[in-house]
């Protein structure tokens, strides 16, 4: 029975984030009309603003800050150095950026007080009265949990919506890029009262894959946008909570916090001891006042090798031994008119690959992320666009976009770390001189 359970609520992560190792080196699937060959972009001017977030007293930087443009759906988030890239329509230059961090306060800046690059901005921890808290607080954690995902159709956008969103897929043997993916994709997102699935169009994608790095070993992410897309837990509970996997947990309160000078309950839960399956620990910040999750940060147990390997391996060469050593995953929502909405999720995934007659093993290092860049009302009619891409999906090679500093135009797009700048600069170089 147990098992059941395990399949019923994994099986997003069999269907649409599995990980294929192929021996020998292979030409990575190109799905059906991925590219659009005549994408007309907005001639609209903008201006590029760029900056750091960081604490204001240890100077550390904030990694996934929410950056927003006032009055209207643009945003973006911090890279892991903190770092930020935002693009604004000029008849847009006169509003004003909300820059927020969980447990810190909200700031407001005029795009005016900005210049185009090394924009310094300062966050201050905020100060959490705990006897506010304790005003509204449900009897235990559990039933605030199941409460925040039975009035999903209340407190998050109910109606269909257009996302434009950015996506990045990184893989890494030990501390060395080996490929890298990136894409600006249209969601069609459907209500979260609604059990419709959404749908993904690709609008733009670049990537490269230095197979002379992985040596014999390639590896292919099945899923792509949609991996990162499902981790939406409210709109997919059943990947994570369900009334059959709901008994395999414990769930307590932690120290409240803040987001948005908003007081946010923290509740922690994980597996109870006597379960021996994968299932997730980790922590739900769920709003004090409307019970909705604003943000959750969570792993998969991996202690448990064979069956955690079972989830994420569809292929592998019979003389190799794969499995996991970390499944992370976070996920943040975002609130436009009283009403929260998919904002950015991410996704990271290690592995240890040892062959059989080999001294030593290699770790690789899978990392996805997507950041909601835009997003208006849908307005179409249309619930699944053509040729939009199916769960299955792996981006196809496409490295000519890595040699076009202006590649993606208008676009938002998530900042590139130094490694990331790096491994590009390389692609560029090799694709000059294959051109040359």
């Amino acid at each position: 029975m147990k098992n059941e359970i395990l399949n019923k609520t994994m099986r997003f992560f069999i269907s649409s984030l599995a990980l294929i190792l192929l021996f020998g080196y292979i030409n990575v699937a190109h799905a059906t009309n991925l590219l659009q060959d005549n994408i007309l972009q907005d001639t609209q001017s903008y201006t590029e603003f760029k900056g750091i977030v960081f604490d204001s007293k240890t100077k550390e930087p904030l990694i996934f800050a929410d950056i927003t443009v006032n009055s209207t759906n643009i945003r973006t988030v911090t890279n892991k150095e903190g770092k930020f890239l935002l693009k604004v329509t000029n008849n847009l230059l006169d509003k004003m950026i909300t820059v927020s961090f969980l447990g810190y306060e909200t700031r407001k800046i005029s795009l005016s007080d900005l210049n185009n690059k090394n924009n310094k901005i300062a966050l201050n921890v905020s100060i959490t009265e705990l006897s506010q808290v304790k005003i509204n607080i449900p009897k235990d954690a559990e039933t605030l949990v199941r409460m925040t995902l039975n009035t999903k159709g209340e407190n998050y956008y109910n109606e269909a919506a257009i996302m434009t969103a950015f996506y990045r897929e990184t893989i890494k043997k030990r501390k060395k890029n080996a490929s890298l993916s990136e894409a600006v994709v249209e969601i069609y997102k459907q209500p979260y009262a609604s059990n419709k699935n959404d749908a993904i169009k690709l609008i733009k994608s670049r990537k490269n894959t230095n197979y002379s790095r992985l040596d014999t070993l390639a590896l292919k992410l099945q899923g792509g946008p949609f991996s990162t897309l499902y981790a939406d837990i409210v709109k997919y509970p059943k990947y994570i909570f369900t009334e059959d996997t709901f008994p395999y947990y414990e769930f307590s309160f932690e120290p409240s916090t803040q987001i948005n000078n908003r007081q946010v309950y923290v509740v922690k839960f994980k597996q109870l001891p006597n379960v021996v399956s994968p299932f997730y620990y980790g922590k739900l910040f769920i709003d004090s006042e409307t019970f909705a999750l604003t943000s959750a940060v969570y792993n998969l147990n991996v202690e448990n090798r064979e069956q955690a390997s079972k989830l994420f391996l569809r292929k592998k060469p019979r003389k190799v031994t794969v499995y996991p050593t970390q499944a992370a995953y976070r996920v943040d929502y975002k609130t436009t008119n009283g009403k929260w909405y998919y904002g950015y999720s991410n996704i990271q995934l290690a592995f240890k690959v040892k062959w059989k007659n080999k001294l030593f093993s290699s770790n690789y290092t899978l990392n996805i992320e997507m950041a909601i860049t835009d997003w208006e009302k849908n307005t179409t009619g249309k619930i699944k666009p053509k040729n939009s891409l199916k769960p299955t999906v792996i981006l196809s090679d496409e490295a000519s976009g890595f040699s076009d500093p202006e590649f993606w135009g208008k676009y938002n797009i998530i900042e590139p770390e130094k490694s990331i700048e790096s491994a590009i600069r390389k692609i560029a170089k090799q694709l000059k001189r294959v051109q040359s």
